[in-house]
């Protein structure tokens, strides 16, 4: 169920980014359309991280399973790989909104880094 809400979220959210960038600028769309471009990219991205996660976990999982004995490595369900897709989706969006606003540096690179492994290792903690 959660596969096909985000596949359908992705749909959505791609076509209106589309419209929304060919059909306006940037000048003529006001605050409330940019808001809206950075909410379309984020779900955008969030969704296309949700099932590369969990495609490369599969992927992961098969190719370990010849050379691990004691305890095969298990592949991130669907709920996981989107929780964690969700944190590392904000990144690209967050380094946009900076770049808007100023030039990105490697201090707010790193401040963004070092935001997505905490809120990793948090998800990590609470799902296990």
């Amino acid at each position: 169920m959660l596969s096909r809400v985000v596949v359908i979220s992705v749909v959505m959210a791609i076509v209106a980014l589309a419209i929304i960038l060919h059909m306006t600028q940037p000048s003529s769309v006001g605050p409330l359309g940019i808001l809206m471009v950075f909410i379309l990219m984020y779900v955008s991205v969030l969704g296309v991280l949700t099932f590369l996660l969990y495609a490369i976990s599969r992927i992961i999982s098969k190719m370990s399973a010849s050379f691990t004995v004691k305890k095969p490595v298990r592949p991130l369900s669907m709920s996981r790989s989107y929780y964690f897709s969700s944190v590392v989706a904000l990144a690209p969006v967050m380094l946009i909104g900076i770049q808007s606003v100023g030039k990105v540096e490697v201090y707010d690179v790193l401040l963004i880094v070092l935001f997505v492994v905490i809120a990793c290792v948090y998800i990590l903690k609470r799902t296990s």
